[in-house]
């Protein structure tokens, strides 16, 4: 579903607390995700101050939220709690920076990521692969570049789907952009704590 901007996070060995805890599945009871059913990118998830989900304001296990949710999926999904590391499609954290978002010229939005590394300069997070960086009090090892899929090329606030914006990622950036990152040292991640490559 779409994310919300939070201004302090936990970190922990699973990246961001209550990050993708609840999953959708379909009514085969595979998961169902925005790479497959697009419209769920127009749901809001959030968590409140309490640590509880919602799906557009809904308790996620309320009748409202499932009606929203086969709404965008279909009348056999459902919806359940899962905090294991096997709901992240590769690492706990995205990390992405504005350089290359700038670089490319769209919404950042269309990356989803967990972070956003302000003040670099062009593509120089494709240099960070295999480092570990420091975010605040936190440590992550950034593994890889991501692979990028179909989710980018859909507005985050109309869903209109732009396939342009894929095949650009593919064409410039050999198809990866953003870092897959894993906790090295969790801790508590602000908006503006300062960023640094370790040697």
């Amino acid at each position: 579903m779409a994310g919300e901007r939070v201004n302090q996070i936990e970190v922990s060995e699973l990246g961001f607390a209550n990050d993708r805890e609840i999953l959708v599945l379909d009514e085969r009871r595979k998961i169902a995700t925005s790479r497959t059913y697009h419209r769920l990118l127009g749901l809001k998830g959030k968590i409140t101050p309490a640590g509880d989900a919602t799906i557009n304001g809904n308790p996620w296990n309320s009748p409202q939220a499932l009606a929203l949710v086969r709404a965008a999926v279909g009348q056999g999904a459902t919806l359940m709690r899962y905090d294991g590391a096997e709901r992240f499609d590769v690492l706990p954290l995205l990390i992405a920076t504005d350089g290359a978002i700038s670089h490319m010229g769209f919404d950042g939005r269309r990356l989803r990521p967990n972070i956003i590394v302000g003040g670099v300069e062009g593509l120089e997070e494709r240099r960070w692969p295999d480092r570990r960086l420091r975010v605040g009090e936190v440590i992550v090892y950034a593994s890889q570049l991501r692979a990028r899929c179909v989710m980018t090329t859909y507005d985050p606030d109309t869903l209109k789907q732009d396939l342009g914006v894929l095949k650009s990622i593919v064409s410039k950036l050999d198809g990866v952009m953003a870092l897959d990152c894993s906790v090295v040292k969790g801790g508590i991640v602000n908006v503006g704590d300062p960023v640094s490559v370790l040697e």
